[in-house]
């Protein structure tokens, strides 16, 4: 195999084998703990523009299948393992793995220590990188590391979401998906609940929203920094504001929180993985879920009782009742939900005031627990109540 180089921005550098496509890419470096599920991780739209790295030490045992894909292709830049399994060994396999990059035309890198990069990732916090088969000098491919798009301030969803809108029709209610970058298991879970789905683009105007008829909004995960979509956290307030029933997944759940006042922050090196541990604090049980974000909702911008920082020490209040805030946009009361047990980040939100919830985690799973499917349940309740 032809050698391959990767380049961070603090000047880390390590040689590999290259896998897949030749070239040279570039992107955020980020860190995935999931044991499986790599098919769904290469084709989530919310990996646009990053180069993921997989702790796990194997990875491709049960090939690619026509099944598990999530959107119409390969979304990451590029992709870093330890050693990749050339063969397939599962019944529902019809490639490898290695076949399935080199389709897509993806960058992918064996041989390196993934460990030691999630490490670094870890306590240094994600960074830019490039993956080179062409340039393989570290000084020059770092100089141009450091020159490369910047991970903030770029709109990535316009990369992912769809031009036009389409239905999909069925007996029961029909609810818009506002695609940011949806992943398909989304639009499964809805039409299993009956709902009619109609994807519409994330730059949709309100006016063009209102005259499809729909009952209810889903706003869905995506890629990026979520407050440099103005278009559509004007779009969510005004679904507010006519009292349509909206939920969020993931970007959805940071876009609700922008459209009513509240403000997000870049984490330092985010949750991606299949095992993180969330309180569900109205059912009073822990939840598993399946995570994907580099990006959280800040507790003070919403003006929780008790929160004098950017972590929930939930602990140290007596109920539930007490994570209660307020809409800095006029939205009334806001009550939190689901809160990180690994960090104290909010993981889900609703309004009081208005027919609104979201959460951080993917409820939908795909690759993941199926903990959390209740979502698109309350979403049915809500659409109903109304």
């Amino acid at each position: 195999m032809k050698r391959a180089l990767l380049v961070l921005e603090d000047g880390t550098f390590c040689f590999g084998e290259n896998l897949a496509a030749e070239g040279e890419v570039y992107g955020e470096l980020v860190f995935n703990t999931a044991m499986m599920g790599y098919q769904e991780v290469l084709t989530d739209p919310s990996y646009t523009n990053q180069i993921v790295v997989m702790t796990y030490p194997e990875v491709g045992i049960y090939g690619i299948n026509e099944e598990d894909i999530e959107s119409d292709g390969v979304k990451v830049k590029g992709f870093v393992v330890f050693r990749m399994v050339e063969k397939a060994y599962n019944h529902r396999a019809t490639k490898t793995l290695i076949e399935y990059l080199k389709e897509n035309g993806t960058m992918a890198i064996q041989g390196v220590d993934t460990r030691s990069l999630t490490r670094k990732i870890r306590s240094q916090g994600t960074m830019k990188g490039a993956i080179s088969t062409i340039d393989l000098d570290p000084k020059s491919l770092l100089e141009k590391v450091r020159q490369s798009e910047p991970v903030l301030g770029i709109d990535l969803v316009k990369e992912v979401s769809c031009h036009e809108t389409s239905l999909e029709e069925s007996s029961g209610p029909r609810v818009a998906v506002i695609d940011c970058g949806v992943k398909f298991n989304i639009l499964r879970e809805l039409k299993k609940r009956g709902f009619s789905v109609l994807r519409v683009p994330y730059t949709i105007d309100f006016e063009e929203l209102k005259r499809l008829d729909v009952q209810g909004v889903l706003i869905s995960n995506g890629p990026g920094d979520p407050s440099v979509l103005a278009k559509t956290i004007d779009l969510v307030r005004n679904i507010l504001k006519h009292n349509l029933p909206v939920a969020g997944i993931c970007l959805g759940h940071q876009l609700l929180a922008l459209a009513i006042g509240g403000r997000t922050y870049k984490m330092k090196f985010g949750h991606r993985g299949v095992n993180h541990p969330v309180k569900d604090l109205e059912r009073n049980k822990v939840l598993i879920t399946t995570h994907n974000h580099g990006f959280a909702v800040q507790p003070s911008s919403l003006r929780i009782n008790g929160i004098e920082d950017d972590v929930f020490h939930y602990e140290k209040l007596s109920n539930a009742d007490e994570l209660m805030g307020e809409s800095p946009a006029g939205f009334g009361k806001v009550k939190i939900t689901h809160v990180s047990l690994n960090d104290g980040t909010i993981e889900g939100m609703k309004l009081l005031d208005y027919p609104a919830f979201s959460v951080q985690f993917h409820p939908e799973a795909c690759p993941g627990p199926h903990d959390a499917n209740f979502f698109f349940d309350d979403f049915a309740k809500l659409i109903e109540g109304r």
